[in-house]
């Protein structure tokens, strides 16, 4: 069972465990139990997707009940007229706040894109980044005596592929647990210390204009038992009062741990 955390008769959002694809993929093409299928099995009623979140990301997920508001939805996502807030959790100390204007480079992966030939040159990317909190912790990683971790809200602005990931990349602060982009040290004593096996990275709150009403939502995606405890380990489980709480069923052929 996915946590649905809004439904309408046009729209509905589930609070996307990390490790769940949202639909079958080239990346694991034995993996049949998706956000998609479950969705449709659990209310009954065909799906369409209107974005996606990486596999080892959690947080909102919206999908249309009609191919035309999902068709609606993309447009939303594709002309940026909504707002995206993510939370992380960073290596080191990342200060205040600002804009980071950073064009990237199509990333392509060699099974899901094997067949894509676009254009490589880097293109405009922007996300907005807020320090919320920072802690430092007594463990030796790597060649550091202590490790410090900074918690931080993301607000995209554009929609490249590993954004966030790579932008946090670029400023030498890689979100914990990213395997492709981040720090493979750190990850290791993430999981060591703090018993996290998984990408710090929480869709944790979607605004929109809804497709068909025309009424502002905003649709808040609570943190799984990997974020809590880890807020509690660093005494930051007070930081995000307007991020709930939730608990998640594990779903056969899922593994929640994965990155």
């Amino acid at each position: 069972m996915l946590e649905i955390i809004y439904q309408d008769q046009y729209l509905v959002a589930v609070n996307k465990p990390a490790g769940w694809l949202v639909h079958r993929s080239w990346l694991d093409r034995k993996e049949k139990v998706v956000v998609m299928q479950t969705v449709r099995d659990q209310i009954g009623q065909h799906v369409f997707t209107a974005h996606r979140l990486d596999r080892p990301t959690s947080g909102v997920l919206l999908m249309g009940l009609s191919s035309e508001v999902g068709r609606l939805l993309s447009q939303q996502f594709e002309q940026h007229q909504l707002q995206k807030t993510y939370h992380a959790v960073l290596r080191g100390w990342l200060d205040g706040e600002a804009r980071l204007d950073y064009p990237l480079t199509e990333e392509l992966d060699k099974i899901a894109d094997k067949f894509a030939s676009g254009d490589n040159g880097p293109k405009a990317a922007l996300t907005d980044y807020r320090s919320v909190a920072q802690v430092e912790m007594p463990f030796a990683i790597g060649r550091y005596d202590c490790a410090r971790y900074t918690l931080v809200e993301l607000q995209p602005h554009t929609g490249r592929k590993h954004q966030l990931r790579r932008h946090m990349s670029h400023l030498r602060h890689p979100i914990i647990g990213d395997s492709a982009h981040g720090d493979l040290k750190q990850n290791r004593g993430a999981a060591q210390y703090f018993g996290c096996q998984r990408l710090m990275l929480h869709a944790s709150s979607l605004a929109l204009t809804h497709p068909v009403t025309g009424e502002a939502l905003v649709i808040r995606a609570g943190l799984d038992e990997v974020w809590q405890k880890m807020m509690l380990q660093f005494g930051w489980q007070h930081c995000l009062p307007d991020v709930p709480r939730v608990e998640f069923v594990a779903a056969a052929g899922q593994d929640s741990a994965s990155i």
